[in-house]
């Protein structure tokens, strides 16, 4: 009788994640292999004897799943569900001074090649995703966002009289949406020189913003064989070689080849470059691009640039939902530790999105993550019971990706 009231108990259900949370089937996911290779790379657990450099990411990712504020709060939190720490991964107990010592004192680049390890995944799964533009070659948009911080407790972050704060340059694929490559520095930095730190891959777009005008910058791109869309400033000065015939109906006022004519511009920049006017047919906005790409039509060129609010989607997306905006820690290897680690969670949610076909939104997952992490559940059975209760529509005053 004993057996088959066990075998009863298991009817209609998969086997294989009984006794395991949501959160543990989520952490499924990650390379664990290729996260002891960065663990050692930088020595990460020297002397560590019991709260790992794995319990330390599980904390840290528990937190930005289920929108904790403070280290009291992550610690409160996982007291309260101690019977069920071990069926999650964690192997120490997780208290405010092991995660304090352990964001302040491990290196954060740990980290950084993990999210870039995920990135690499995520970047294979997207590769075929629809892109509004028809362009074969690999686009990317670049810009960077900057993160307000308390003079107070941030002092080295300073870069006003009373103010304080980082900056987090992105380059997002724009095809997925997914951030291939992020710096982090204090504010002061200037986009420009983000510029010097790019790998160019020859036959790939960059969009850029005006703040990256950088002739001398800018040349590299031709010299590397990639090509760059960016806006022209008022106070810029060429002389225009020849002119080609747009469709003025289309919003295209100009499309001329011309060479720089200031003298240091001159300099840095010795090769023709394109010049392209479009007015915005719903703003009327007036614009003008600069690129070095000859061969695309006009239109296209208008239509890249255009795509840059992807990027500015994806720094609004992570200041929502993410916890970047209240710090766990106020050193700068504790900050970077948490941005990474949260730009680690979003592409971590990307890639299930993608394993499990999903049709909800990055937003819908992490919403419906934030309440079942301790259950014990097939975790894709939380997504489908979801949809099938209220289908896939999407509060309107929320940003989505991956929709």
């Amino acid at each position: 009788m004993l057996i088959l009231v066990v075998l009863f108990s298991f009817q209609g259900r998969p086997t294989m994640n009984i006794g395991r949370t949501v959160f543990a089937q989520l952490m499924n996911f990650l390379p664990l292999h290729e996260f002891r290779k960065c663990v050692q790379r930088y020595n990460g657990e020297y002397k560590v004897k019991s709260f790992t450099c794995l319990d330390q990411f599980y904390a840290m990712a528990f937190a930005q799943l289920t929108y904790r504020e403070s280290l009291r709060d992550i610690e409160a939190c996982l007291k309260a569900f101690r019977p069920k720490l071990y069926h999650m991964g964690f192997r120490s107990q997780v208290s405010r001074n092991n995660l304090s010592n352990a964001n302040g004192q491990r290196n954060w680049k740990i980290y950084e090649d993990l999210a870039h390890i995920l990135i690499q995944t995520a970047r294979s799964l997207y590769a075929n995703e629809d892109f509004a533009a028809d362009l074969s070659q690999t686009a990317y948009a670049l810009d960077s966002t900057t993160i307000d911080l308390c003079l107070s407790l941030f002092p080295w972050a300073r870069f006003r009289k009373a103010k304080a704060g980082i900056k987090i340059h992105t380059l997002l694929e724009l095809h997925s949406s997914i951030p291939v490559f992020a710096h982090i520095s204090n504010a002061l930095m200037h986009d420009v020189h983000f510029l010097d730190q790019l790998v160019l891959e020859p036959g790939c777009f960059y969009i850029l913003d005006r703040g990256y005008l950088d002739f001398k910058r800018l040349y590299r791109f031709t010299l590397s064989s990639a090509f760059f869309i960016t806006r022209s400033k008022k106070n810029f000065q060429f002389k225009r070689r020849y002119s080609r015939t747009v469709d003025k109906s289309s919003g295209l006022r100009f499309d001329q080849t011309i060479i720089l004519s200031g003298f240091y511009a001159q300099k840095d920049y010795p090769a023709p470059l394109r010049r392209v006017g479009f007015i915005d047919p719903l703003t009327h906005k007036r614009l003008t691009f600069l690129t070095n790409n000859f061969d695309l039509p006009a239109l296209s060129i208008a239509m890249f640039y255009k795509s840059r609010w992807r990027i500015e989607l994806f720094f609004k997306w992570i200041k929502q939902h993410l916890r970047i905006k209240s710090f766990y820690g106020t050193s700068p290897n504790a900050v970077k530790t948490q941005i990474w680690i949260a730009i680690s969670v979003y592409v971590l949610v990307a890639i299930v999105k993608k394993k499990f076909s999903l049709s909800l939104s990055l937003y819908t997952i992490l919403q419906i993550l934030s309440v079942s992490l301790f259950e014990k559940t097939p975790i894709l059975e939380a997504f489908l019971k979801y949809e099938h209760e209220f289908g896939t529509l999407e509060p309107q005053n929320q940003l989505s990706l991956f929709t």
